[in-house]
Parts: C-alpha cells; structure tokens; sequence
C-alpha cells in the first residue's frame, strides 16, 4: 500500500478531520456536551455538517477561540469561561473537551484545565488536532480518552454483561443491530459509544441542549466488569486492549469488519464457542440462508462490474469483504490514511490519496462507492454512485441504512445490485 499520494499536497481531500470524529463520540454519550476547543467557525461547520447528514439538531459548544486569545490566554481561561456559560444554562453528566490545529499548534494544556476544574464539571479530554489524523482516529482516540479516565479498574466479572466498541463508520442502526443479535446469546449489552440511542433519527419530545441518548456515566464507569468486550474495526483495536488494562479477566474479542458472509461467519462461531452452542438462534440461521441466496442472485450483477471505493479504511475493508464475496472486480481503493488492514485486500491499487486520485481510477470503472463529495465525478463521467461514509446530504434516513451481519450484508448486495442494472439499462 502506498503509503502517501504521489502529489505535494490534497485537492479535494476525502477525509475529515480528528475533531469531527471525537464530536461524534461524545455524541454517543446521555446527556453529554461536546466542547471543541477552537475558533467558533470550526464548532459551526462541524454542527451544520452533521446536522445536514443525520437531518437532526446536533449538540455542541466551543470555547471561541480568536486570534488575540489564542496569542494572550494560555487556554486555562477560554476553557473555564466555557463551563461557566455552559453549566448556567444546563447540567451535562459529561463535557467532553477536545482540540483543533489551532489549539495544539499553541500547545494549551487541556489536561491541565480539565483537572482545575474537576470539582465543577465532570469532563473528559483529548487531543485531536485536525493537522494529523482524520475522523476515524479522532473518534478513536476519544473512545481511548473515556475508557483511561471514566472507566474503573476492576477484578470481577459480570457473566452476562457484553460490551462492543464500534468504529466511527457503524451508523446508528448497525450498532442497534449488533447489540440485538449480542443480546440473544444472553448478554445484556452496552456500546461505547453508542449512536444507536442518539442519533437514530427517533422523534424527541423536545429538541434538548444536550445529547439524547446513549450510554450514560454510571454506565461507562462499570463498562470493566463485562466479561466480553468486542472492538469492531482496526481504529478502535487499542480502545479494547484498554479495556483489558482495566480488568485481565476480560474476554476481548477483535474483528475488522462485520460484513459478508464469511467475517459474520466468524463472528457468530467465536459467540458459540464462549456459550459452548452449537446451533444460534433460528433467526440467525434463516439469515444466513437469505445472504447465500443473495450472493446467488447478485453475483451476475456485482461480478461483471468494476468498481472505485473512497472511503475510512475501517469502512473500505467492510464494503470490499461484502462486494468481494460476489466476485466484484475493484479497480483502486483510495482512502484517508495508512492502514495495515487494507493490505490484506484483494486490489493492486491501494493508496491514500484524494477525489483527484478517484477521477483518475473511476475513468477504467463502473461504480464509484464514496461519500456525497463523489457524486459530481460520476456525474461527469457518467458512472453510478452508491452513498457511504460522511456526509450523505442529499439521503434521508442513512442512520437507518443496515450493512452489517447477514441481514445487513443481504440489504447492501441488493441495493447495490440495482443500482448497478439501473445504470447499465440506462
């Protein structure tokens, strides 16, 4: 895998930034302001953004930094003001503090002002800034933030207590989905975070200041007696062996993507193995029946199609196991950053590059698989498109698009199968 684009610099860039990402996470916890430590505009593109994919009111503060503060406070001062005006107005269980490129660049001490203020405000905090990273390692680092300073350290184990810990690109329902098929194996089942709750697109009595849903303090602070800790996805493989740190006993399970039959294969053999089954649910089983005739169904479609994905590396090795399984053809995937994972895909041509690079590839392709930034490339050379990843703008209810597990692979392989005898028909 390249390791970088062959040019100086990105035009069009596919990637967001890390304080995006650690905003989403704190998105997933109840009652819970984000607060970006940054310039205002930066908090306002962030909360417009996300607002426009998921079509629903985003909390979120910022400490409004501007260029004289940044020069005169040694961000102590910003970051108190903001937890004064925050708490008069509202009483989050959490604030979860995180930088920008400006912040950093000037070297403020979050940790430092998070701990003056503890008996204030409970807070949590990370270091995102937006020059290094994208928003799947600024998601990531945040779950790592939480587990190291929430999460108590603990022997016992609770048998029937699961945790998953999602990666960035796992929408809402996909979580939902997870936890649910965790829970017939007899678990009582947690997500951290978990966006299933708040950011499902579920109708609210009122629009709140502060975050909806989600796993709540209490919750997070016990997460170290589950006695099975799962980590779906290379980014947040660390965030898990965090959670051993806090108690050996753990049962930690890793799995780079859910998708396709064989990664959900491996999935659903690892749950009866530790509950010693030798059959799952019936559910489950005529699932898998509806996957395989799904691959059958497609696979005349799919398998005489190139493609071109542009996406999170956790996301791009999700997609390439489903499609791959129904002898998809994929021309290049090019993504945000260096990611050992990838490797083990079947493409020549992997690299981290921009929509530049895309251009180039979806010339020799049918199918470019990305976000809504794609869809004027295949506008112009006339290609379909199939909407992943942030943001979706123009899809209503993307939070509730399932790709995951059998039932979710089935739904992907058709969706993608049409669109593809649309485009070709047409």
């Amino acid at each position: 895998m390249d390791a970088l684009s062959a040019k100086p610099l990105q035009l069009n860039p596919i990637k967001l930034s890390q304080p995006m990402g650690a905003m989403l996470c704190f998105l997933g916890i109840k009652n819970c302001m984000p607060l970006m430590h940054g310039a205002q505009g930066c908090a306002s593109f962030s909360k417009v953004f996300f607002t426009r994919h998921f079509n629903d009111p985003i909390a979120v503060q910022t400490t409004a930094v501007n260029d004289i503060t940044a020069v005169l406070d040694g961000g102590d001062y910003a970051i108190s003001e903001s937890i004064k005006n925050i708490t008069k107005k509202v009483k989050p269980d959490l604030i979860g503090l995180f930088t920008t490129g400006l912040t950093e660049t000037k070297g403020d001490d979050i940790k430092g002002a998070t701990l003056l203020l503890k008996d204030i405000q409970k807070m949590v905090y990370v270091n995102t800034p937006d020059f290094e990273g994208s928003l799947e390692s600024g998601f990531a680092k945040s779950v790592e933030a939480i587990i190291t300073q929430l999460v108590n350290k603990t022997s016992y184990i609770d048998n029937n207590k699961a945790l998953i810990i999602p990666n960035v690109n796992l929408k809402p329902i996909e979580v939902e989905k997870i936890k649910d098929t965790i829970s017939l194996f007899g678990y009582e089942v947690y997500s951290l975070p978990d966006l299933s709750d708040s950011l499902d697109g579920h109708l609210g009595e009122k629009q709140g200041a502060l975050t909806s849903g989600g796993i709540n303090v209490e919750e997070i602070k016990n997460l170290a007696l589950s006695s099975l800790v799962i980590t779906i996805g290379n980014s947040v493989k660390k965030a898990g062996e965090l959670m051993l740190k806090k108690n050996e006993n753990i049962n930690l399970l890793h799995f780079d993507s859910l998708c396709g039959l064989q990664r959900t294969d491996d999935f659903y053999k690892k749950l009866c193995s530790i509950k010693e089954i030798t059959t799952p649910h019936p559910s489950i089983v005529r699932w898998r029946k509806r996957l395989q005739d799904a691959l059958l169904d497609t696979h005349f479609s799919i398998g005489s199609s190139s493609f071109v994905l542009a996406l999170e590396p956790d996301q791009c090795v999700s997609i390439a196991n489903t499609i791959i399984e129904a002898g998809a053809n994929i021309k290049a995937i090019i993504t945000t950053h260096k990611d050992e994972v990838l490797e083990k895909l079947e493409c020549e041509n992997i690299l981290v590059g921009d929509f530049e690079d895309v251009e180039k590839y979806l010339l020799q392709s049918d199918i470019l698989i990305s976000n809504f930034h794609g869809e004027r490339y295949t506008k112009k050379y006339k290609k379909a498109l199939i909407l992943r990843g942030f943001p979706d703008f123009e899809g209503i209810g993307n939070q509730l698009k399932n790709d995951v597990l059998y039932e979710g692979s089935c739904y992907f392989l058709f969706e993608l199968a049409n669109i593809i005898n649309h485009y070709k028909f047409e």
